[in-house]
């Protein structure tokens, strides 16, 4: 690898790590290749990303970034998976962490704050964008069918009453 081609990917990772929500910093060793194509399908379907990088390459494009308190976390084999939703990353790294002994959780970055393991599981334990958004949707929801239904049910009621009167006056 040249030095342009170093810069480059120096500029990708300091992309990285300032726009995306969460970084996780996981070692890798003794995983298959289809071990690593399964991992990275997975972050894709959950709108995340997998990245390998030189641990010296991805340490300078961590100088200066808000999470630079990582950088002390990128020594062996070492991937990056990140995600612009700020649990995505997490869940499914967890999730393939508890499903494979060889994927190891080092620890990561959300925003400015640096995490550890333990961070990061509690991280992947929280909900999703969308399930938040969902439960938001559902709070907001919930009065106004209870309104219609108010609403609603008086005039059911007059049309019941009505049509008994209608069915009593048919018969006399």
């Amino acid at each position: 690898m040249d030095r342009a081609q170093k810069e480059k990917v120096v500029e990708e990772l300091g992309q990285i790590f300032e726009s995306s929500g969460v970084v996780v910093v996981s070692h890798y060793e003794g995983l298959t290749v289809a071990e690593m194509q399964d991992l990275r399908a997975q972050m894709r379907e959950a709108g995340g990303s997998v990245r390998v990088a030189k641990n010296r390459l991805a340490k300078i494009a961590l100088e200066g970034k808000p999470c630079e308190g990582i950088a002390d976390l990128m020594t062996g084999m070492t991937v990056l998976s990140f995600s612009d939703d700020p649990v995505a990353a997490a869940k499914v790294a967890e999730a393939y962490a508890k499903a494979n002994d060889k994927f190891v959780i080092l620890g990561g970055a959300m925003g400015e704050t640096a995490l550890d393991p333990a961070g990061v599981k509690a991280v992947a334990a929280m909900p999703s964008r969308e399930e938040l958004i969902a439960s938001i949707v559902g709070c907001i929801a919930a009065p106004a069918a209870n309104i219609a239904g108010a609403i609603g049910a008086p005039a059911s009621n007059i049309a019941s009453i009505l049509s008994t009167i209608e069915e009593k006056a048919e018969a006399a």
